[in-house]
């Protein structure tokens, strides 16, 4: 009985131990040994997220300028890599081996056991192919996801770009992951919340061949994709792609506004490049491409460039003077206005000039006087208690400081303030003949074109303005925030106005801009040349039209063009009758025009003119 008892405990511990043995091990397996419960997962099912078909945009008029196109990106999870014909593999995508290997190493080194992408943005065609045979490739799955598409080729600086998700976004941001894309530049960037839509995520089950076998649990775990809100701009689709056609070959700008909402219905940057470069497997090569090029077809000359408006600004000196009382419509000045040794040139007109006159005529000296009638005007105790009330009012016309657009990158451009002058000249030590040039538009006046066109507005509107916005619908919904739809006031009364409008009139019915006049429409311009010391003369031109019940405010900036009444004048003119009347009376302005180069006139080695 004894020796039986002992067998008996004898086999009784055997087989506790046995089963402590597999239960530890169980454990281990399972809970302790993560990669082991994941392979054990990934063999079964197969987390698959549903990328969001982002918002699409359309144009003032309904049109379509971006939409989505599908792609596919080749997932891995690098465990489950086993046994494969790497060089059947490899032709089917398009790589080397050494890519493979490549790439095989960098998703082993993120996680051997989670899915990352292998090779992004496969097209339907080799999608099509491989899908076929990638029963064959354990492993590796194709999750599908969309990239964008812009059948204009046309607002590309406007419009933006996406991309990858950078780490450090995805530490900020709880709601990226690495992979997926965000809005890298443009309303894709302004409007990415509205635009990026949700993930979904869905749970498919697979077998040991790598072949999908249904959802997981009839999809009880699975979260549906929500797409983005679309997008209705106040962009004149046929307006870009024309100002674009007629800035090809020449460095500038054009931005056209409505003024009696502030919507921008044009917004060129010249030289321009096909936003479709930008996307797919092909946007790093040519982005590198594009960055590399001296005439910088990615910087966004509207808002991102500064210019001395040169003569154009003439108008804002002309209405902050009438506003203190220092000038009034009636007074006039002599043709000329020395200083020490240097004296102010002009252009041929009968003299004194009154207001209108020296408008129409674009009188240097005149504007100089008023300058110094401004800023040295016994009414303050100095000089510079004079300019900081100058560039008070100046600063109120959306000079010097940023308007607050719904485009990201807009800068501020430039009115120095009197510490500048301080430290330039000394304190105390300058006065109105000092910096006279301001008062003509040069000196250290910098004005981005998208600035110069909301001038327009104001004097269109006679004193007020809209905040400029490019985003009229949101998902079908009106979109207006209270920013866009406050009127913004000068500090110059409206009544000040009506002699700046009939001198611009004037200018061109029988001044520097008779190429600007058109039969059936009465246009107010002004012409400006800027002053370069980096090479020839930038040429600008900015108006409104018409002149009662304006439609349109629009400024043009060429770069290294001479005078402008020679290139802007005649694209705004053209860019003007086109939105108003859908056609063109004068083909064979506009044949000079797009088929004007002056790209060879440019020196590329000096190219940064005054840009900043």
């Amino acid at each position: 009985m004894i020796r039986d008892s002992g067998q008996r405990l004898v086999i009784t511990s055997i087989i506790v131990a046995i089963a402590f043995i597999f239960i530890v091990r169980l454990f281990y397996i399972q809970v302790v040994k993560e990669e082991y419960k994941m392979s054990a997962s990934n063999n079964v099912l197969r987390y698959i997220t549903d990328y969001p078909a982002r918002g699409l945009i359309y144009d003032r008029k309904g049109k379509l300028i971006v939409y989505n196109d599908a792609v596919y990106d080749l997932m891995i999870v690098p465990k489950l890599v086993k046994n494969i014909d790497t060089l059947e593999f490899c032709s089917l995508i398009g790589i080397s081996k050494e890519d493979f290997l490549d790439k095989y190493d960098k998703a082993k080194k993120f996680s051997p056991v989670k899915s990352s992408i292998f090779e992004k943005q496969l097209s339907g065609e080799t999608y099509a192919a491989l899908q076929e045979k990638l029963y064959k490739f354990q492993g590796f799955f194709v999750q599908p996801r969309t990239l964008r598409k812009y059948p204009y080729n046309a607002a590309a600086h406007l419009l933006g770009y996406i991309g990858e998700v950078s780490e450090r976004t995805v530490e900020k941001n709880p709601y990226y992951k690495s992979g997926d894309y965000i809005g890298i530049s443009g309303i894709e960037k302004s409007y990415e919340n509205d635009l990026r839509g949700k993930r979904g995520l869905r749970i498919i089950m697979v077998d040991v061949f790598n072949r999908e076998k249904g959802s997981y649990e009839d999809g009880k775990y699975d979260s549906i994709a929500i797409a983005g809100k679309d997008l209705t701009l106040s962009l004149d689709a046929e307006l870009q792609f024309y100002g674009e056609n007629l800035m090809q070959n020449k460095l500038g700008s054009v931005v056209a506004i409505e003024p009696s909402s502030g919507e921008i219905l044009a917004m060129v940057s010249s030289p321009a490049y096909n936003p479709n470069l930008l996307v797919g497997r092909v946007r790093s090569k040519n982005y590198g491409t594009l960055l590399s090029d001296p005439l910088k077809p990615l910087f966004n000359r509207a808002m991102m460039a500064y210019y001395p408006p040169g003569s154009t600004f003439k108008l804002v000196n002309a209405l902050v003077a009438q506003q203190e009382g220092f000038i009034t419509p009636a007074s006039r000045f002599p043709c000329s206005f020395h200083v020490g040794s240097k004296s102010v040139k002009c252009h041929p007109h009968p003299s004194p000039a009154d207001l209108k006159m020296a408008v129409q005529y674009s009188c240097n000296p005149y504007f100089c006087h008023t300058f110094r009638n401004f800023v040295d005007n016994k009414k303050f105790k100095s000089s510079e208690e004079g300019y900081e009330k100058w560039v008070e009012y100046v600063n109120s016309f959306g000079i010097g400081r940023k308007l607050n657009v719904d485009i990201p990158n807009e800068l501020t451009g430039l009115v120095p303030s009197p510490e500048y002058y301080d430290r330039y000249h000394g304190k105390g030590r300058w006065k109105a003949s000092t910096i006279f040039s301001l008062g003509i538009g040069q000196g250290e006046l910098g004005i981005t074109p998208l600035q110069m066109a909301n001038i327009m507005s104001i004097i269109a509107n006679r004193g007020f303005y809209f905040v400029p916005h490019i985003v009229k619908k949101v998902g079908g919904e009106k979109h207006l925030p209270d920013n866009f739809t406050k009127k913004n006031y000068t500090k110059v009364n409206a009544k000040y106005f009506d002699s700046i409008i009939e001198g611009m009139d004037a200018v061109v019915e029988g001044g520097t801009a008779r190429i600007a006049k058109l039969k059936d429409i009465k246009v107010c311009g002004k012409t400006g040349t800027a002053q370069n010391p980096h090479g020839k003369d930038h040429s600008l031109f900015v108006a409104f039209a018409p002149k009662d019940n304006p439609k349109i405010a629009i400024a043009v900036m060429v770069e290294n063009a001479g005078f402008g009444a020679t290139w802007a004048a005649p694209i705004a003119s053209l860019m003007i009758e086109k939105y108003l009347t859908d056609s063109v009376s004068r083909p064979e302005l506009e044949t000079r025009i797009m088929e004007g180069n002056l790209i060879p006139l440019i020196d590329a080695s000096k190219e940064k003119k005054s840009i900043n």
